[in-house]
């Protein structure tokens, strides 16, 4: 069995200091020492220096473009590098972030606002730019969050999940059924796909009491990622293809392009869509919840406010609207730390003009 690993003692150090004065390469020295030829090197790169004092032991430094003269040797001196490694060393272990009070009460702040981590990371390099200090990364945050001297705090509550560890999420399948004039999602433009066009949503249902047979129908844009939600008392193809129609109504053609569902009996009557607004429709293949992935996040995002098995019967559509714009507003890493309701607003108010300068 191989020894374990050990730094470079002072010794060691003084023996490099000899050997370098000599000439000996990097590969010689490591050699005498049994040391990797990658130790030495990287103990030399980090140990070098050219002196620019003058000193009974070393040359002074003098530099072309100010004196003309050659510059000095690089030197490499024992004690010297030997402080700096001990210096390293004490700052390996130390925390460099979270370690402010301010930097603490902004990260709690933001979670118990519904931000995730990663929002909170990204948006506090915009709101503190010249403050180092408030900065982080959502896995210093994670690792904040599930450190062992914070589990009193129970902060995971505040996590999309809620779970007490870290662990892998996979979405649910939903089930297949015929659904009449079905077009396939295969068939659905590529500039879709690739999220370049506006005005192309996802939907789908979020379930109650299954012994009531409620829930709520989510839409979600995906581009800007702004979301729409609205309350269906029974999950039927009417009640259904009602609770597309009353968001998307208010809404101008060229922001209701086409919306891609999953396989569910309330999706029967998506032909009603075609008709009344002109909307092209796609469907998803059956058990592949992950082609409609903005949907299925944004409903992860809505259950932190209605888990599963929530009584619906109970829920007002002014408490349904409040949750769903506070989810709009809330930062997103992929729409450059801007809210959904910022980007959907910029792109609506952008083509209305111009179809108005089109016009005129």
């Amino acid at each position: 069995m191989k020894p374990g690993y050990s730094h470079l003692s002072l010794d060691e150090r003084i023996e490099i200091e000899k050997r370098y004065d000599r000439g000996e390469s990097g590969r010689t020295i490591a050699g005498a020492l049994s040391r990797s030829p990658a130790t030495i090197s990287r103990e030399l790169g980090r140990g070098r220096w050219r002196p620019f004092h003058e000193n009974a032991s070393y040359t002074v430094y003098r530099d072309p473009a100010l004196h003309g003269g050659e510059r000095t040797q690089a030197q490499y001196r024992a004690a010297r590098a030997h402080r700096k490694a001990q210096t390293r060393g004490a700052r390996s272990h130390q925390r460099t972030r979270l370690c402010s009070d301010e930097a603490i009460t902004y990260l709690i702040t933001k979670l118990r606002d519904g931000w995730t981590p990663e929002m909170i990371a990204g948006r506090s390099r915009i709101e503190f730019p010249d403050t180092p200090a408030m900065h982080m990364s959502h896995e210093t945050i994670y690792r904040f969050i599930y450190a062992r001297q914070n589990r009193h705090r129970r902060l995971y509550e505040y996590l999309p999940r809620g779970r007490k560890k870290r662990r892998k999420h996979h979405g649910r399948r939903v089930h297949s059924s015929k659904i009449p004039n079905r077009v396939s999602i295969r068939h659905r433009p590529p500039e879709i796909d690739a999220r370049t066009v506006f005005g192309h949503w996802e939907g789908d249902s979020v379930l109650g009491v299954k012994s009531r047979g409620d829930g709520i129908h989510t839409e979600v844009e995906r581009h800007s990622r702004m979301m729409m939600a609205t309350k269906v008392e029974a999950l039927t193809s009417q009640a259904g293809v009602d609770a597309q129609k009353r968001p998307f109504g208010p809404l101008p053609e060229h922001a209701r392009v086409s919306t891609t569902m999953d396989n569910g009996t309330e999706m029967h009557r998506h032909t009603e869509l075609v008709t009344d607004y002109g909307m092209d429709t796609y469907f998803a293949d059956p058990y592949s919840s992950y082609q409609r992935g903005t949907n299925e996040h944004h409903n992860g995002r809505l259950r932190r406010y209605y888990p599963k098995g929530t009584d619906f019967s109970h829920l007002s559509e002014a408490e349904l609207q409040a949750a769903v714009t506070e989810i709009n507003n809330q930062p997103r890493k992929c729409l450059g730390w801007f809210t959904p309701a910022e980007a959907f607003d910029e792109h609506l108010h952008s083509e209305t003009t111009d179809q108005c300068c089109t016009s005129n």
